[in-house]
C-alpha cells in the first residue's frame, strides 16, 4: 500500500509530541499504509529525530498562517491561523489517496477501511453538524487542488480564521452530495462532545475508532506520574479539564511506554521537557507549560502533587456551567455525571 498514506502535521514540539502518540497508536493498531508528518520549522531537531523513529516520512514545510485576528477572536483561538499550514498536504502526490488526522488524534482501533473512501470524506463537527470537522479527513493529492485552495483563500480567506472554514467552503456540497463522504462519528471522537450527548455516548462509545482532543487545552497540557501511571497535574485556565479522563489516561500510557525512550534517546544528556514524572523524592514543583497555560505538579507521593483549588458554591459552580467551564475531571467528571444519569435513567 505505498501508494496510500496516513498524514499529520506537527508546527511546534508540543504538536511533535502528540504527532508521536497518533503514530505509535497506528503502528499499535497495524496500520498497513505508510506514515508521514509535516512539520513545521520551529519542531527541534531533537523532536524531528523522535518523529523519523515513527514515521515514514518526515516533511519540512513553510509555515501558513491566516493572519484573520477577528475570525479566530470568536473562537477564542488565536493559535489555529498556523492550521492553514495542512493545506501542504495535497502536495503529497507521491500518493494517490491519504488520510489526514489532526496530531491531537488518536487511533483507538485499526482504521483502514478509511481509504476506502473518496474525497472530501470526513466526519461532522460536533459544534455544527452541516460541517465537517477537519481533524480527520480522506483526500486525494493534486498540485492543481492545492493550488485552488490557496486561490480560495487569497480570495475569499476563511469562515472561522483556520483550516476548517476554508476546506468546508471550497468542498461545500459535503453537506448535501454524497451522503459515503459523511465518515461516522466515531472516527472522529470529539472528547468535549461526549458530555453533551451521554446517553449516546454510553450506547455508541464502544464502537469509537478515533478520540479527537479538541480545544486549546491539550493531552501534552498536562503531567504525568510515572509511579503511579496516572494524569499527575491539570492546566489552570477556563479551558482546563474538559479532557475525557480515560482517553487522557491512554494517551499518557502510550506517550510513556512508546514515545518517552525514543525521545530519551534523541536529546541524550540534554534536558527536556516531557511531562513525565518520577515522584516521590523531592518535595518540589514542578511546572509544564502550554500555551498560555500552566500544568503545575509537586513530587509528593501522597497527594501525586496537584495543586488542589479551594471548593466552590453552587451558584459559581453554576455560573460555570453555563460559561462551559465545566472541571471533566473534578466535581463534573464522567463518573459522577454517569452516576447521576444512571439514578435517573433507573
Amino acid at each position: 500500500m505505498s501508494d496510500e498514506a496516513f498524514v499529520t502535521l506537527a508546527t511546534n514540539d508540543g504538536y511533535a509530541k502528540g504527532a508521536m502518540v497518533l503514530g505509535c497508536s497506528l503502528r499499535d493498531h497495524h496500520a498497513t499504509r505508510n506514515l508521514v508528518a509535516l512539520i513545521g520549522p520551529h519542531v527541534t531537531e531533537s523532536c524531528r529525530q523522535a518523529l523519523r523513529s515513527i514515521f515514514d516520512e518526515v516533511r519540512l514545510v513553510d509555515v501558513m498562517d491566516s493572519g484573520d485576528a477577528a475570525h479566530l477572536a470568536l473562537m477564542q483561538r488565536p493559535d489555529l491561523g498556523v492550521t492553514f499550514t495542512k493545506l501542504h498536504c495535497w502536495t503529497l502526490t507521491h500518493y494517490d489517496k491519504c488520510v489526514f488526522m489532526d496530531a491531537d488524534t488518536m487511533a483507538l482501533s485499526n482504521i483502514d477501511e478509511l481509504f476506502e473512501r473518496e474525497e472530501l470524506s470526513a466526519a461532522p463537527d460536533p459544534g455544527w453538524p452541516d460541517c465537517f470537522n477537519s481533524g480527520v479527513f480522506v483526500f486525494r493529492p493534486s498540485i492543481e487542488t492545492h493550488e485552488k485552495l490557496l486561490t480560495f483563500c487569497a480570495d475569499n480567506g476563511s469562515f472561522d480564521g483556520g483550516d476548517q472554514g476554508v476546506l468546508n467552503s471550497f468542498f461545500n456540497t459535503w453537506a448535501t452530495a454524497d451522503i459515503s463522504k459523511h465518515l461516522p462519528f466515531v472516527y472522529n471522537l470529539s472528547s468535549i462532545a461526549i458530555y453533551s450527548y451521554l446517553p449516546a455516548f454510553k450506547h455508541y462509545g464502544r464502537d469509537a475508532k478515533v478520540v479527537h482532543f479538541l480545544g486549546k487545552t491539550k493531552p501534552w497540557c498536562y503531567a504525568y506520574d510515572a509511579q503511579s501511571g496516572e494524569v499527575a497535574g491539570r492546566p489552570e485556565g477556563p479551558d482546563s479539564g474538559r479532557l475525557h479522563p480515560d482517553y487522557l489516561q491512554s494517551w499518557w500510557r502510550l506517550f510513556a511506554t512508546s514515545v518517552m525512550p525514543l525521545l530519551q534517546r534523541a536529546y541524550g544528556d540534554a534536558p527536556f521537557d516531557s511531562g513525565v514524572m518520577q515522584l516521590g523524592n523531592d518535595d518540589k514543583l514542578h511546572q509544564y507549560e502550554c500555551g498560555d497555560q500552566t500544568a503545575a505538579v509537586t513530587s509528593t507521593a501522597a497527594s501525586a502533587g496537584v495543586t488542589t483549588p479551594p471548593p466552590i458554591s453552587s451558584e459559581e459552580r453554576k455560573q460555570r456551567w453555563e460559561a462551559g467551564q465545566i472541571d471533566y475531571l473534578g466535581d463534573d467528571s464522567f463518573a459522577n455525571i454517569e452516576r447521576k444519569l444512571d439514578s435517573f435513567l433507573k
